[in-house]
């Protein structure tokens, strides 16, 4: 008679055997790889060292007017600050506008003899920052229906403004949430996970929906400042990378996120790609300079004609900087001349000067700089290699030069593009939270949202404030406000509270 005990212990100690082999021998083909790879790098032949390109051969007169050219500006002087009021010292007192939680202690009885017969002698207070945790209220709200005496009809009262019809939250906690989002940047598993640990439990996909409803409503106010940068003379526009998901790729796909802009107004596009053919449909109605950096996609926008290149300078100064490693004392004396501009472009800044004002002070201070610092290109290319970093700063300058100078005659036009790259610093960080956007809606939808957010901030309106009144004037009793769409941007919400 078979032994079926002693036959399973046999069989499951061959089993832990085979499991320990098959873990050595993962282990041992994880090692052969690595020598593997070791032998390899070994195996790779040295690059062979070419020779040190030669010197360029440079004429006497160039050599004549590189020995001449013009003296890099001195670097101007930082202006001397007023000295700021000392600072009051001791603690600050807590804002008084918040609403207050009042506790009032008296003692029952004597800390020395026990004794209940107290008179008030003196009172301390105390003031403390304090944080309610359960910020979250229920909105409810009781209909009464009334029947007429007269007639008998039935008549129930209109419910208070929501952001849509049977919509689960209110006008103001959507606007807390987009807020939350959108511009603090708090990624949405976080914000369920605190809602979560108030009592109030939301699926991923309902705080989707309501980003989907808040986009939504917002849409045409977005479409309403994309109209109006395109009726501008000037506008901005700056791109970064945004993953999405497409149904049918195996991967996250590398779309592209756009930035226009003026000083008023911000709109944030999505685009599949960063093609050409995209950005010159798009800007076809518009008939003014574009700041951007120097991309071929957008030749075919200036060369309509109907658009003017204006560069940016940061680029170029950037340039200069880096080329300091291998030309300290040339790459030096061109960044002083670009400093030197900068230098009397913040002084002009700092005066306030607007128009024709600041078009007569870039003339008259900038201009000769920048004329200068073409004689200085003109001497310096010719002793230089195609090869050294600083040859690529002098012909960045010299191939866009009407565009990086564009803004000395046009006041509307600013020095470089930094304010349209520093915007980007909040999509990299709500890039970073949340990866990729579920869809390219989800990307449209997106930037909605950021664009009405960093209009808000270019012209100081408070981003939740506007919200909530927005949504109010959007949802379900936009027939009772009756506004049209231009009574209600961030504009017209800042000229209303003020």
């Amino acid at each position: 008679m078979v032994d079926v005990e002693s036959l399973l212990k046999e069989n499951a100690a061959q089993r832990l055997q085979i499991a320990e082999l098959i873990d050595q021998i993962a282990k041992l083909n994880e090692r052969v790889g690595e020598l593997l790879a070791v032998a390899q790098r070994k195996q790779r032949k040295a690059p062979a060292e070419r020779p040190p390109a030669p010197p360029p051969v440079v004429a006497d007169e160039a050599r004549r007017a590189f020995d001449e050219r013009p003296k890099a500006p001195e670097k101007p002087a930082e202006p001397k600050r007023a000295k700021s009021p000392a600072k009051p010292t001791g603690r600050k007192p807590v804002p008084a506008h918040l609403e207050a939680e009042v506790h009032e202690l008296r003692p029952e009885a004597c800390a020395h003899c026990g004794s209940a017969a107290l008179d008030a002698a003196d009172e301390v207070l105390e003031e403390k920052l304090h944080v309610v945790k359960e910020h979250l209220r229920r909105r409810v709200v009781r209909r009464t229906t009334c029947r007429c005496r007269t007639c008998g009809g039935r008549t129930t009262p209109r419910s208070l403004p929501a952001p849509y019809e049977r919509s689960k939250v209110t006008c103001e906690w959507l606007a807390w949430m987009v807020h939350q989002k959108f511009a603090l940047l708090t990624p949405l598993d976080r914000l369920r996970r605190d809602l979560a640990e108030r009592g109030v439990p939301l699926a991923m996909s309902t705080l989707v929906s309501f980003v989907e409803r808040a986009a939504d409503l917002l849409a045409p106010i977005d479409g309403l400042h994309w109209m109006e940068l395109l009726a501008g003379s000037w506008m901005a526009t700056d791109g970064t990378g945004l993953k999405v998901l497409v149904p049918g790729l195996p991967a996250a796909h590398n779309g592209y996120i756009e930035l226009y802009r003026n000083r008023e107004l911000a709109v944030f596009q999505y685009e599949a790609d960063k093609s050409s053919e995209a950005v010159t449909s798009k800007l076809a109605p518009f008939r003014g300079t574009l700041t951007a950096d120097a991309e071929h996609r957008f030749n075919a926008v200036y060369e309509t004609g109907r658009v003017i290149e204006s560069g940016c300078n940061a680029h170029g100064r950037r340039k200069y900087r880096d080329a300091e490693d291998m030309q300290p004392v040339l790459a030096a004396e061109g960044g002083a001349f670009i400093g030197a501009i900068y230098g009397e472009e913040e002084k002009a800044q700092r005066l306030g000067l607007v128009g024709d004002a600041l078009r007569e002070h870039r003339q008259r201070f900038i201009r000769p700089i920048a004329d200068n610092f073409d004689k200085w290109l003109a001497a310096v290319e010719p002793t230089l290699l195609p090869s050294e970093p600083l040859m690529a700063a002098v012909r960045y300058y010299k191939n866009h030069r009407d565009a990086l100078f564009r803004f000395i005659d046009d006041p509307d036009v600013p020095i470089d593009n930094s304010p349209t790259e520093r915007e980007f610093q909040n999509v990299a960080k709500l890039r970073l939270n949340m990866l990729f956007a579920g869809s390219p809606e989800g990307a449209h939808r997106a930037c909605v949202l950021l664009g009405i957010v960093a209009t808000c901030r270019a012209i100081g309106v408070p981003v939740q404030a506007y919200l909530a009144w927005a949504f109010e004037r959007l949802g379900t009793h936009r027939d009772l406000f009756a506004l049209d769409l231009e009574a209600m941007t961030p504009a017209a919400f800042k000229r209303t509270v003020a």
